[in-house]
């Protein structure tokens, strides 16, 4: 199925259904009186996060939904039936936008997750309603209102713990191979990842993380060189990131470490968020050199960069040094879980 992460829909509630205007006639039953009954109430719309959804695919053909409206009263103060509510699923990690207003409705992180985004209309009161000790017959009754109508943006951020990140050809779709089941295309061209891949690495019987794989950046992405940076904001919901380099490129001429900062400088243009995340370098493609030769690389490419953070080498390719990694992400991960735990556990009222 094709990867689709963006769509926009319209949703309609139910209308509600009118009240009646009836009297009560029968035999032998003199000055009945009103007995209109009130109308339904529309059906309203919901959106519920589904896991078995990883697209917003369906929502390229299918882009208009309505709910049920609610039937109008009857006589012998008979209620109209309401009109059933619509759920619409969505891919967990889905946010939701009024397009109209530009306001953010919801963004649903959980399987299970609902929201709704339509309000059904309410049904509207019949005769008897209105019915009192000086009106005894009372002519009037009221229309059912409109349900809700909106104009959605939907935006899918897919949920992962770990994001990698690096130039085209970096080994990121060999490294996610190497690391978790997930079965990304892999070539020796640039771009053969065209949307993102996600795999679980499973670590111990009982300890996993998930790990996304996004296609390549170049400098100049915010200006729309390459694939551009929309598929940046896969990145935003994860704990950490892996700057994948190529240690050993094909052509020579290439810096890995001048690539290593152009990456930096998009991060930042497109969120100050996302580029203060923790970042670990991933020095890659280590098999293609000789131990000799792999030093001095190494040491000139973390002159040129200053860089502070981990550093790790890995070949994605033979899978050396890649479980090491996950382990190290694996001990990372649970202690920014408990820290997290701890500070929502604290009460500042009761210090």
């Amino acid at each position: 199925m094709k990867f689709v992460d963006e769509a926009t829909i319209r949703v309609q509630a139910g209308n509600g259904g009118h009240g009646a205007l009836s009297f009560r006639r029968e035999k032998y039953v003199e000055r009945g009186g009103p007995d209109g009954g009130d109308g339904g109430h529309g059906g309203s719309v919901y959106l519920v996060a589904d896991k078995s959804l990883n697209t917003l695919a369906d929502f390229r053909v299918a882009r208009k939904f309505k709910a049920e409206g609610g039937e109008g009263g009857s006589g012998r103060n008979k209620t109209g039936r309401s009109g059933e509510d619509l759920e619409v699923m969505i891919p967990v990690g889905t946010a939701v936008q009024d397009v109209d207003t530009g306001e953010t409705i919801c963004d649903l992180t959980a399987p299970g997750q609902r929201q709704k985004v339509a309000e059904g209309g309410r049904g509207g009161l019949g005769n008897t309603r209105f019915k009192s000790s000086v009106n005894r017959a009372p002519r009037k009754f009221t229309n059912g209102t409109q349900g809700e109508a909106r104009h959605l943006a939907l935006e899918l951020k897919v949920l992962a713990d770990v994001g990698l990140l690096g130039m085209p050809n970096a080994g990121k779709s060999t490294l996610i191979t190497s690391m978790s089941h997930a079965k990304p295309r892999i070539a020796d061209y640039p771009f053969t990842t065209l949307h993102p891949n996600l795999g679980v690495v499973r670590v111990g019987r009982l300890q996993s993380f998930v790990m996304a794989d996004i296609p390549g950046l170049i400098e100049g992405a915010s200006e729309g060189a390459g694939l551009g940076i929309q598929f940046l904001k896969h990145l935003q919901r994860t704990g950490l990131l892996l700057h994948l380099v190529d240690i050993a490129p094909l052509n020579p001429e290439v810096d890995p470490a001048a690539e290593v900062k152009a990456i930096a400088g998009e991060l930042g243009k497109f969120s100050a968020e996302l580029a203060q995340k923790p970042r670990w370098l991933v020095i890659n493609k280590t098999d293609l050199l000789a131990a000799d030769d792999l030093a001095v690389a190494r040491e000139m490419l973390l002159d040129d960069l200053e860089w502070d953070g981990p550093i790790f080498e890995v070949s994605a390719a033979t899978g050396e040094g890649t479980e090491a990694l996950a382990q190290a992400i694996m001990k990372e991960l649970e202690l920014k879980d408990a820290e997290d735990a701890a500070e929502q556990e604290y009460d500042p009222a009761a210090v």
